[in-house]
């Protein structure tokens, strides 16, 4: 089990807008403009940084809810900078607030919910369900 994880706990991620992270590298035609897919995975991985020093053994965090909102963009080399803090838990579920900037303002916000779970547990049961597929 992981170790005791205080409330207010933090996690950040930045990265920078390239073309693979924008609107346009999934419709031409849309503006080259940061997405909200990308802006969610890096408030996960804040989540997963500020939780992922108190794991131990194999235990890994993985996502278990999200409610976001994209608020504004951010263009081509802008810094992205994510921050998650941890609001509550329940048992070996946690909740945290997310936010994302530009360096300008924030450009969305919400909340995130992440589990901790055994990485080989986790796999083994994947590996079960492709069994499953297969066995017809």
């Amino acid at each position: 089990m992981a170790k005791p994880i205080p409330i207010g706990t933090r996690g950040e991620a930045e990265t920078t807008v390239e073309l693979k992270n924008t609107l346009s590298a999934w419709k031409p035609e849309l503006p080259p403009v940061y997405s909200t897919p990308n802006m969610i995975g890096m408030m996960e991985s804040a989540g997963y940084n500020a939780l992922h020093p108190f794991c131990e053994g194999d235990e890994i965090s993985v996502g278990t809810a999200i409610n976001i909102v994209h608020r504004a963009a951010a263009t081509l080399g802008m810094n992205i900078k994510t921050e998650a803090i941890l609001e509550s838990f329940d048992g070996r579920f946690y909740t945290f607030t997310v936010s994302a900037s530009n360096g300008i303002e924030v450009i969305g916000y919400g909340t995130i919910a992440r589990a901790i779970v055994s990485k080989s547990k986790f796999e083994e049961k994947q590996r079960q369900k492709q069994k499953a597929l297969t066995a017809d």
